[in-house]
């Protein structure tokens, strides 16, 4: 691939990284991060983006010829986040694919998760492969690479096992720790990148990543041991639920609790990469010396993992994202939604807010009939289609004015599936009142809306 422009989503994580000293070398290698940050570490240039801001992802994208996305949202994005991971990474998958369209990205490259081969799978893997088909949605061809452990010095998964095995002299195997795995090496998961990208012969492939030994993750562990130099023993025992095991893991590791659940739950099923899908141009490091490799550099860089640091607040922090899925009635998209809330509502709270409409665009909702304006909505028609509707939260007595604060309504993966979602809202309540008032009351409305809708669909049925 001659010189290009490539963008990296996820560029400060440890793959995101690995990723700069790598291609930076040969080409213009821009990083996005939430942040700002400086060039530095193969990057020629960082462009701050918030992934759940449409507008951002399209500024981040723009004159970008490949795009390689790296990311997953299983810490917090806000001082309150309602929703669920695979929500939330759903709509961060959406956005970027269709900045990527709108910017004529030729090409994106995903890293995602094995998947087991069982038809029951856990949310944490469902979600990565419902990342692959969002990023596919508007027609920018897309390449995936599943991995499932990848194992680099600072990466969060491969801390967790380090620490593990360095504090435990003996360690309690519950049944999970059988599950056969096959972990991948940083440097081949960079390789595998550097192959793929900017090849028209890999588009709307998929690849699995792994090393030529399959193992369970005790016998892992005492790879690792033996890498260490360590003496560890292990005893099985049948008992030991996952639920125990996320608590003992993050207990004896450090990790955060939103990062250690859908790992350990993930390690439940077999994740093995099928010799079908292979990236046969790749010769993949054994266990034994990516392992070695692994710990070696970990003596060097001893620092805790990015992911295990909690994300820095500020005193005026007070923003809030609330993302909820539901499910649209046959032939209806996110315009028809948007009227549809706003008609529903009145009658779904019993008659608590009245919705007004000031003008076509300007609306407020309004505590009971003669009541204070709770909030105003202002739509804006330029960031709205039929597939997405966007209302800027301009006020009202729950409200104060921001930028970026906003109420959305789009479609998403097929023409079924609608995500509502209030981004950068700031409450103008004390943060102790909005806890328990105003934050749970808007989950309520939503959760009956869905269910609204649904039955809706029902009836058409």
């Amino acid at each position: 691939m001659t010189s290009s422009t490539i963008a990296v989503a996820g560029a400060s994580g440890f793959v995101g990284q690995a990723i700069g000293t790598q291609l930076g070398a040969h080409h213009q290698l821009i990083g996005i991060s939430r942040s700002k940050r400086n060039p530095g570490g193969g990057y020629s240039a960082f462009r701050q983006a918030d992934l759940f801001s449409l507008s951002d992802c399209e500024a981040a994208l723009q004159d970008v010829d490949y795009a390689i996305y790296l990311v997953h949202s299983m810490l917090p994005s806000a001082r309150l986040v309602q929703g669920h991971f695979a929500d939330l990474d759903l709509l961060c998958a959406d956005n970027f694919a269709r900045a990527a369209k709108k910017a004529g990205v030729r090409q994106i490259i995903y890293l995602g998760g094995l998947l087991p081969t069982e038809e029951a799978i856990s949310n944490h893997l469902r979600s990565r492969e419902e990342v692959e088909r969002a990023l596919a949605a508007t027609g920018v061809p897309v390449t995936t690479l599943r991995a499932g452990l990848v194992v680099g010095a600072q990466g969060s998964s491969f801390q967790m096992l380090l620490r593990l095995v360095e504090r435990l002299p003996m360690m309690v195997c519950p049944k999970w720790t059988q599950t056969r795995m096959q972990p991948v090496a940083l440097s081949d998961v960079v390789k595998a990148i550097e192959l793929v990208c900017g090849n028209a012969e890999h588009s709307n492939k998929t690849y699995d990543l792994g090393c030529p030994d399959v193992v369970s993750y005790r016998e892992l562990m005492a790879a690792t041991a033996e890498a260490l130099g360590v003496q560890r023993r292990f005893i099985s025992v049948p008992f030991l639920s996952p639920k125990l095991s996320r608590l003992w893991v993050t207990l004896t590791t450090g990790a955060p609790k939103e990062l250690v659940a859908p790992l350990v739950a993930s390690l439940t099923y077999e994740m093995t990469a099928r010799p079908d899908y292979k990236l046969h141009a790749l010769t993949p490091l054994s266990l034994t010396d990516m392992l070695e490799k692994a710990v070696d550099q970990s003596e060097i860089k001893r620092t805790k993992p990015r992911a295990y640091k909690k994300p820095a607040k500020t005193k005026n922090d007070q923003t809030v994202r609330s993302v909820q899925r539901m499910t649209l009635p046959a032939g209806r998209d996110a315009e028809w939604a948007t009227l549809e809330y706003l008609k529903w509502l009145p009658g779904g709270v019993s008659g608590l807010i009245r919705v007004e409409r000031n003008s076509d665009t300007d609306m407020c909702f309004r505590l009971l009939k003669r009541g204070p304006v709770l909030l105003t909505l202002t739509l804006m028609e330029q960031r709205s289609e039929a597939s997405r509707t966007v209302l800027r939260v301009t006020g009202g007595l729950l409200a104060r004015e921001t930028r970026r604060g906003r109420l959305e309504f789009r479609q998403v993966l097929d023409e079924s599936t609608l995500i509502a979602a209030v981004h950068d809202f700031v409450p103008r309540l004390p943060w102790w009142i909005y806890l328990s008032s105003q934050a749970p009351f808007h989950r309520y409305v939503m959760y009956r809306f869905g269910r609204h809708l649904g039955s809706q669909n029902a009836g058409r049925g």
